[in-house]
């Protein structure tokens, strides 16, 4: 099967550089709206037959286009939400952003016992990622799965089997980037194509938010 992983489109603390990972989550912004409303064109020619969101709304709000434009059911799985920032929630500062950033990379390069602050580890994010993955590759043949900056990235570097494990850090991910891979939970993931700017283009990147999640790590 193919797997679309499309991050959700911009939200205040996108443009703000705030680790911004607690439920419910913000909205979108006037300008992540736009960025939704552009994915139903952009994937006009994908054979699409089911979509997944996680629980947080940003999600739901950028699916909503997609679902609409095609008649389809939005799925709500647990497991697809961001890296839960823990201590780090709702900070800003460069070095907490990086200590965020660090530990996520660090995961996609096989160090799961590294423990975010506060928070989880790498074993607990791959459980519940692998998990609804597995869910959205069990009943469709082109999933579009709309998830998050940090969790996309990391959980790429770490499963498709033809790029190395420092992928997650050295590649953006814009708001509504699409990461497209085939394969299945059983035989592996091969990454097929990496569009790190928004669906509609450069039209729709913000140059001047300080989004962190979405952004290479220096050095790693």
């Amino acid at each position: 099967m193919r797997l679309l992983l499309i991050r959700h489109g911009q939200t205040p603390g996108n443009v703000l550089g705030r680790l911004d990972t607690a439920h419910p989550g913000p909205g979108l912004t006037d300008l992540g709206l736009r960025q939704a409303s552009a994915i139903p064109d952009a994937l006009r020619y994908e054979p699409i037959d089911a979509i997944f969101v996680s629980t947080l709304l940003r999600t739901h709000l950028t699916a909503h286009p997609l679902a609409t434009d095609r008649g389809l059911d939005v799925q709500i799985a647990t497991g697809l939400h961001e890296i839960e920032a823990g201590s780090l929630e709702g900070l800003r500062d460069r070095a907490s952003v990086r200590t965020y950033l660090e530990t996520a990379v660090a995961w996609g390069t096989g160090n799961l016992d590294k423990r975010m602050p506060g928070a989880h580890d790498g074993h607990a994010f791959f459980r519940r990622f692998d998990a609804d993955i597995a869910l959205a590759a069990a009943g469709s043949e082109v999933a579009a799965v709309f998830s998050h900056g940090a969790a996309i990235r990391v959980w790429t570097a770490a499963r498709a089997q033809n790029v190395p494990s420092t992928f997650a850090g050295e590649n953006e991910l814009d708001n509504t980037g699409v990461v497209e891979l085939t394969g299945s939970p059983e035989n592996g993931w091969t990454l097929l194509s990496w569009a790190g700017l928004p669906v509609g283009g450069m039209a729709l990147v913000d140059l001047g938010a300080a989004d962190p999640l979405g952004d290479p790590v220096p050095g790693a």
